[in-house]
């Protein structure tokens, strides 16, 4: 894996918010003083977070010991293995607390939180200037729990705050091998790989063994990072009962792009299906029109009748999905 050290905080290079490969920075935020009150201990981290919304409504994953951490689906694909709940910030850090030293705790997980909006002020002194337009920035929390392999839209820097994480990646082109779970049905929005990370069925999974020999793994302590490009497939486990980190997500395309997963669903009603011939023809016209798409691709049109072939721009996309939407709604 690629490595960049010596980086300081408020001038991340472009190259590397730009990277399409996968980049490990050792000790990026080791100066915040959220990682320095964990590598105290795991109660003073805990009551450094309490002083930012200990009283907040925060939502919340819990699963039975049984599960190991894993949360996953049900055996029959209908739900998930766990129950989501809403409570308070300073319970779930008692909570972790309390199961610390618990060899079979209960899991607990909560994910993404948005730190501007729920807990105020904790961003002053444990931030990123990262230069790109409205960062999402979130802090995820829990005790050993393992998250499966998913990819995420938006380039994203993890930033591990409290205790020990493994991250496995996989490059965007290995989704063959990872045996992706149901589309429209997902534990956060995000589709999965059916396969335990920690305890791969290579039975079951045979491909599997393809994915992991292009796979990188790391294991960052508290204040290491680590850039992960926008569509790279990444396994995460916690591996201390108190584990945390906060992310920064952005995104390299305008806002006004709608999400490519759009594409996707509507390829499958309308593509996926069609005889064999027909599929192969559809593939030439998106390799023209999208995938290899260039300046000269519409420069024998003249620009006032390029229409949606011209450069996407704001006012073009809204008409665009005036266009669509009423075709949709027929």
């Amino acid at each position: 894996m690629l490595e960049r050290n010596a980086l300081v905080t408020d001038a991340l290079p472009a190259d590397l918010l730009q990277s399409t490969q996968p980049v490990l920075l050792r000790g990026l935020v080791r100066h915040w003083p959220l990682v320095q009150a964990a590598l105290q201990s795991e109660r003073q981290f805990c009551d450094y977070l309490r002083g930012f919304g200990g009283a907040t409504k925060v939502g919340l994953w819990r699963g039975a010991p049984d599960i190991e951490g894993r949360f996953f689906y049900n055996a029959e694909f209908s739900g998930f293995n766990y129950q989501r709940e809403i409570g308070r910030f300073d319970a779930l850090l008692d909570e972790l607390l309390a199961h610390a030293d618990d060899p079979a705790p209960p899991a607990l997980y909560l994910g993404s939180t948005e730190l501007d909006g729920s807990f105020p002020g904790l961003r002053q002194g444990n931030d990123l200037k990262l230069n790109v337009a409205d960062p999402l920035v979130s802090l995820w929390l829990g005790n050993r729990v393992r998250v499966a392999a998913h990819f995420d839209l938006p380039d994203n820097i993890a930033c591990v705050v409290a205790g020990r994480r493994r991250f496995t990646l996989f490059p965007p082109e290995q989704v063959a091998n990872l045996y992706i779970g149901p589309l429209d049905l997902t534990p956060a929005g995000q589709a999965i790989s059916l396969v335990d990370i920690a305890k791969p069925d290579l039975n079951r999974f045979p491909r599997y063994a393809q994915a992991l020999a292009h796979a990188q793994t790391v294991e960052l302590a508290p204040g290491d990072a680590i850039f992960i490009p926008s569509l790279w497939w990444h396994a995460v486990e916690a591996l201390e009962p108190v584990s945390a980190l906060v992310n920064f997500w952005w995104r390299q395309s305008p806002a006004f792009m709608d999400s490519p997963m759009n594409t996707l669903m509507l390829a499958l009603m309308t593509l996926r299906d069609l005889p064999p011939a027909q599929r192969q023809a559809w593939a030439a016209l998106f390799e023209h029109y999208v995938f290899d798409a260039d300046a000269q691709t519409a420069a024998h049109i003249p620009p006032s009748a390029q229409g949606v072939l011209a450069p996407i721009t704001s006012d073009r996309a809204r008409h665009l999905r005036a266009v669509l939407l009423n075709r949709l709604n027929r």
